[in-house]
Parts: C-alpha cells; structure tokens; sequence
C-alpha cells in the first residue's frame, strides 16, 4: 500500500520506517529541508538503537523516500499518517497548532479522496475536530482515524514490531478495516474502537504507568522512614498479578516527552468538563517532589554544598535515548549549581543536547572515569549500562570522597556493603551506609 507519512520525528520517522519494513511504499514529508537532506542520506536525527540500519535498508530497497513537497507526498498516497508534535503549554493543555497546520496542508493539497490517520497524541475529540475541518476546506472526502502510538525511546524498533496492541479508533468500517490491513502484516493484536475511546487510550495507559512510578516512589519514601527494603516490597507486590512488576521500580522519577506531558493534558483535558482529577494531580506533585531526592541528601551528608566538585552520571531522561526533555537531570544539576557546587557532568550520548540546554558552567567529561575522577560527591542519574556496569570499587579509588548518591538503585547493598563507599540509594533503609 502507499503510504504517507507527515512529520520525521520521533514518532514519524519510526513509523514511516516499520512500514517500509513489512513491505509498505512509504514516503515521509517534512517541512525541514536539512533533516530532509539527510534522511535521504540515511542518517537520523534522533538516537534510536538499531534505527539507521533499517533506514538505510529501506532507502536502498526503495520502499521508503522523504520529501518536502506536500503534493509529491500526497500524489499516490491511500492512506496519510500524521505524526507531527503536540507540545505542552504553560497550562498543560496540549499544542494542537502543528497538527493543525499539517491537517491543513492535507486538505489543500490532496486530490482524491483519503483516510488520515492520526499517530500524534491529541485531545479527546480533537480527531473528530480535524476531520471536520479538512473537510470543510477539501474538494474530496476526508475520513479520520485515530492509531495512538505507544513507543518507548530506546526500545521503539521492538515496541513496533513486538507491540502488545494497536489501537484502532474510526467511526466507520471502511476506514477501520482499511487502517486494520495496514498493520496485519505486523502481526500484532488490533483493538478496534471509537475514536474518542483511542484518544482516551493513550492518555489513560500513559497516566497509569505515570502513577505506578509515583506509587511506588511513596512507597520508597515510606521504607526510609520505616527500615523497610523498597527493593523487597516491590518485588513481593509484582509477584501479585493483578499488580505485575513493572513500572515498580523506585527511583527520582519519571521524565521524557510523554508522561509529564501527557498527565499535565489528561488533567486539563478532565479539568475542560469540570471534574477534578485529584489522583493524577497528586501523581505529577509526587513526581516533582521525587527529583530533587538527591540532592536533599547530599545537602544532608555534607551540611553545604558549597565549593564541592560534583559528578553526575546520566543526563537524559532515560538509558538509550538522548532526549532531554523533562528529564531528572535538568533539575538536579540547576539545584547543585545554586547550592553552590562545581558540577562534572557525563552521558554517553546526551551531551551535545546537554550543552545547549544548562548552564555553561556545566563541565563535561568524557567517560565514567574521568567524571568521578577526584569528586567529592556523584549522582547516579541515569541508568545507562556503561554507568551500572562501572564497578563500586572505581568510585573508592578515584573519588576524593567517595559518597555516591544513586537515584536509580543500580547497585546491589550486598556489593556496597563490602566496600568503603558511602551510599545512598533511595527506598533501602537497610545498608550501614544509608540515608536516615
């Protein structure tokens, strides 16, 4: 089938990209002539492991081309995706404007009657706002469906083709069935629905795992307190399968370009029909609170921070990604360079989006190593496995002061206990070393 796909993004390029793989003529419009330029060069614009080979792949089969001219895009196309960002704004509703100028764009250009498909996370009943508006400036029929994407950086390639559902949102069979046929070869279960219950998915899926990380974040908080091993407890709830492992793990909490985003919206989006969500409110404020964990126990242990030289491990959000959106490490290292401390930052990846965003006193290294090296204190932020991997007894070698202060539990107390670090970790109340 020929395929369209509107934006290059995160969520656009992927997508484009799986379809090429099962067999789909694809072709991806962006208005960046330079992303452009080198898509067709096989090079991507984000760090997705395993990404550029299927890229390259598929350019060389020519089953995947990228263009910035809208009627080239749309000349051949059956079905058009959209997957364009939906930013936040400073209320927390979402930012339709892009989707808006894209839908736009498709009505004015195409010449035949379509199906688009919505991938970008929107709005309850934005899908049925848009299809109302292409059609009201289109000469040819325009139906609308809802297919929220479930991507996780860092593992988008095995989320696409090893997905545990897609979701199908149309109002009627044809377009639904049509969409349907797109995605068999991905062999995949298909959940069809209404398109305002798929635009409830994504929000609903994303704000229950948002709460299952604060949950379990307040659990930790409550094992300091009480000398209980988070560890233990989370492991004995996850063995109840009601309640499933996953997404229990305790740590400084969630960040990315969805979770706090995609809460804040939800909130907004019940706040619009007057119901007020106090859970998922509560949810965000444990979250905000959760990031600065690390530093309060450093401010702890050494009294001021004042003058010290301090490493952080891990800058973007999550491990195999270099987004920096929202991400621990932004708040962490502005609340140790107001506390006065020198900070060393590393992350095998995320430093060139690093340097345009903190401070410029920020310093860098370029490896484990030479960031701890003579530090008086280390975050452990981001659990990248260059970082976990790094043996504890190379922080008591290399640190002047070997206090490491590890936001992701990524060392076993067994290993810590029989070294001379001093350790803290958050929810494991039990090691000599611990916060108290």
């Amino acid at each position: 089938m020929n395929i369209t796909v509107v934006g290059t993004g995160y969520v656009g390029l992927v997508t484009g990209i799986a379809f090429a793989e099962v067999g789909h003529e694809v072709i991806c419009l962006d208005v960046d002539e330079i992303k452009v330029a080198k898509l067709r060069q096989g090079n991507t614009p984000i760090y997705e492991p395993g990404l550029e080979s299927y890229l390259i792949r598929n350019i060389e089969a020519n089953r995947l081309a990228f263009t910035t001219v809208p009627t080239q895009a749309f000349a051949e196309a059956d079905v058009i995706f959209i997957a364009v960002g939906t930013p936040e704004r400073k209320d927390g509703s979402a930012d339709l404007s892009y989707i808006e100028a894209a839908c736009r764009t498709v009505a004015e250009e195409i010449r035949h009657s379509t199906v688009v498909v919505i991938k970008s996370t929107v709005p309850v009943g934005t899908n049925e706002c848009l299809e109302t508006m292409m059609n009201t400036i289109s000469l040819h029929s325009i139906h609308v469906v809802s297919v929220p994407e479930f991507l996780r950086e860092g593992q988008a390639l095995s989320d696409t083709f090893q997905a545990d559902r897609i979701v199908i949102g149309a109002q009627d069979a044809h377009s639904s069935e049509l969409v349907r046929s797109i995605y068999e070869p991905f062999e995949r279960p298909i959940f069809l629905t209404d398109r305002r219950s798929a635009e409830l998915i994504k929000y609903g899926a994303n704000a229950f795992l948002a709460t299952k990380i604060s949950f379990i974040n307040e659990i930790a908080n409550l094992c300091d307190e009480l000398g209980a091993n988070v560890d233990d407890v989370a492991s004995g709830m996850g063995m109840d399968q009601r309640i499933g492992r996953s997404f229990l793990r305790a740590g400084i909490g969630y960040g990315g370009s969805c979770f706090p985003k995609d809460t804040k919206a939800l909130v907004q989006i019940a706040g619009d029909v007057t119901h007020d969500f106090k859970l998922l409110k509560s949810v965000i404020e444990v979250n905000n609170t959760q990031r600065h964990r690390l530093v309060a126990m450093a401010k702890a242990h050494f009294g001021s921070l004042i003058g010290l030289r301090v490493a952080v491990l891990g800058l973007s959000f999550k491990p195999n990604t270099d987004d920096m959106r929202e991400a621990a490490s932004l708040v962490i290292i502005d609340e140790l360079l107001e506390s006065g401390a020198h900070v060393v930052a590393y992350d095998p990846v995320a430093q060139s989006q690093a340097k345009r965003i903190l401070s410029p006193t920020v310093e860098y290294a370029n490896s484990v190593t030479e960031a701890i090296d003579q530090a008086d204190a280390c975050l452990l932020v981001t659990e990248w496995d260059e970082i976990v991997d790094t043996p504890v007894d190379v922080y008591c070698k290399l640190m002047k002061n070997p206090v490491l202060f590890d936001g992701r539990n990524c060392y076993s107390l067994d290993e810590v206990k029989q070294s001379t670090l001093t350790y803290y970790s958050i929810g494991r109340n039990d090691i000599i070393h611990a916060y108290t």
